[in-house]
């Protein structure tokens, strides 16, 4: 297992809080992370759709609620994720509130706004740039005060400056650093517009040939960083909060230094925003917590807890965090803007990707199994993807290998760019119709099955000779039971060149998979184990802002 992380920490210390309620009360049953919120209100219960990022005010929460007799009980999700959620209704009757880094996106859209009674920002953090201390000195920066968003995209043009970036698809920090960036090389002086983006987009493609990792979280892309070749990233992009967080578990070689440029940023600022579904219960808690978060010693606080910045005027930053602010650069001005940057980084400004995806059709995922297996692979060949979200994007190369008791077969398919000729869909028909095929037998040899996915990879590298991001996904229902073993993988990876060790595996647990053979693929390989026990459908798209 994978030593314990500073957000692994932060979750367990949210898991003591929320199993709290208001005083006097009965203790509701401590609510997980990773639960379904409550079908119906608690007294002294909130319960809030957040970004994963807030688990690290559960110190603070808890002083909240024995000062108000509010109890916090979270349920996570993207920040983007999280605003179709509330503009599609999904949130109505689930959720009293909601928490994410910023609302600028649920803005966008007229039916989002709606759904908002009231918003109470409660804390700010601006997108900046983490640079290891050793990059820095190499570039001539100095302590980082005065860089530009144009000096970083220059940098990363030459080969001088790598980094990590979250997906803008999940993310809200991806979200923002696109914005930021798009708006920085286009001199937008309001609202950010198509043209503005059109503009941008030589500068944007220069700027993300630097991006080396890749996430659909701030936590994962933290240890991805920390285990990266020497040299191989030099900088994360990230909220300063973030990035400040992760210097406290890094060794000091590996620490960065914050810059935030100076030509402007793009900020959250954290609303707790109350939605107009909720009943006049939640709406008097929601007055009560927000009321408390904002007096005076809780915002410095906040700010000592979270490395945040205060909301409340007079109050000082935390040690450390300076006490000026850049310029803040203009968001989009439309939803159609926003999506359509969104799709333009997905399948055209990043770089591509190479995927295998590894499937279990031994005989036990006949049936209902294969079915929903196919239907979730099906949803990744779709059209209806304003976002650039879920489908298999413009120049991904995708390799479906179907397995049993030895691999049936490995089918490779390239998606040519949308300006081409003939465009993506024949080639998403054609993934969707090796999906198809898909059939149940067999036994279940696992390991072999994951080591001739990375056979498969040596030679899609050295046959292309190209530097995408790269990645295995594994799923399986059952426990390997044929040919090579855990330790024989273990020795099979370890003799791997550091470019092939450094691709990681991400399993999906589903059916009665076993976990713990699927806990250590993710562990040896530095990867993340999904549960696809509720939604293969889910899982699969959550799985796509890590490629």
């Amino acid at each position: 297992m994978h030593r314990r992380s500073w957000l692994a920490a932060a979750v367990a210390a949210l898991l003591a809080a929320t199993a709290c309620t208001s005083s006097g009360g009965e203790r509701p049953p401590a609510p997980k992370p990773s639960d379904p919120p409550a079908a119906t209100a608690q007294p002294g219960v909130l319960r809030v759709l957040a970004g994963s990022e807030l688990q690290d005010l559960a110190p603070v929460l808890e002083e909240a609620r024995k000062a108000t007799g509010v109890t916090v009980q979270f349920s996570w999700t993207g920040s983007l994720d999280g605003a179709d959620a509330v503009s599609s209704g999904r949130a109505d009757g689930k959720y009293d509130a909601v928490w994410f880094p910023s609302n600028q996106y649920l803005r966008l859209d007229d039916a989002g706004k709606s759904k908002v009674l009231s918003e109470t920002p409660v804390m700010v953090s601006p997108v900046a740039v983490g640079v290891r201390s050793s990059v820095l000195d190499e570039l001539g920066w100095g302590d980082g005060s005065k860089v530009s968003w144009a000096q970083v995209g220059d940098a990363a043009a030459a080969g001088q400056l790598s980094y990590g970036m979250s997906d803008p698809t999940r993310s809200n920090s991806g979200f923002s650093t696109l914005v930021a960036v798009a708006a920085a090389f286009s001199g937008a002086g309001s609202a950010l517009s198509e043209a503005d983006v059109q503009k941008a987009t030589p500068q944007l493609k220069r700027f993300f040939a630097g991006q080396k990792l890749t996430s659909g979280s701030s936590g994962w892309l933290a240890q991805a960083y920390s285990r990266a070749e020497p040299g191989k990233v030099g900088a994360l992009v990230n909220y300063e909060s973030v990035l400040l967080s992760v210097n406290r578990s890094l060794p000091k070689e590996q620490q960065l230094t914050v810059v935030r440029p100076v030509d402007g940023v793009v900020s959250a600022d954290y609303p707790l925003s109350l939605l107009s579904s909720s009943a006049q219960r939640e709406r008097d808690s929601f007055q009560r917590l927000t009321a408390y978060l904002l007096k005076e010693d809780v915002q410095k606080r906040i700010s000592e807890v979270t490395l945040r910045r205060p909301v409340a005027p007079g109050v000082a930053p935390a040690a450390g965090l300076p006490s000026d602010r850049r310029r803040e650069l203009p968001f989009p001005g439309s939803r159609a803007v926003a999506d359509g940057l969104l799709a333009s980084y997905q399948n055209e400004l990043r770089r591509p990707s190479r995927t295998v995806y590894v499937l279990d059709t031994s005989g036990s995922m006949e049936g209902p199994r294969i079915a929903s297996l196919k239907a979730a692979l099906s949803r990744l060949t779709g059209a209806d993807d304003t976002r650039g979200v879920r489908r298999f994007r413009d120049r991904e190369e995708v390799t479906l290998l179907s397995f049993a008791s030895t691999v049936k077969w490995a089918r490779t398919h390239a998606v040519p760019a949308s300006g081409s000729q003939p465009g993506p869909q024949a080639e998403l028909a054609a993934i969707d119709a090796d999906v198809q095929s898909l059939s149940a037998s067999g036994g279940t040899a696992l390991y072999a099955s994951l080591e001739e996915a990375y056979r498969v990879i040596a030679r899609q590298q050295s046959a292309a000779g190209d530097d995408r991001f790269t990645s295995i996904v594994l799923m399986t229902d059952g426990e390997s039971n044929e040919g090579a073993t855990a330790d024989d993988f273990q020795r099979f990876h370890a003799g791997l060149s550091p470019a092939q060790r450094a691709i990681p595996v991400f399993p999906i647990r589903f059916g009665e998979a076993a976990v713990g053979q699927l806990q250590g693929i993710a562990d040896v390989s530095g990867g993340k184990l999904f549960d696809g026990s509720g939604s293969l459908d889910g899982v699969f798209e959550e799985i796509r802002g890590y490629q």
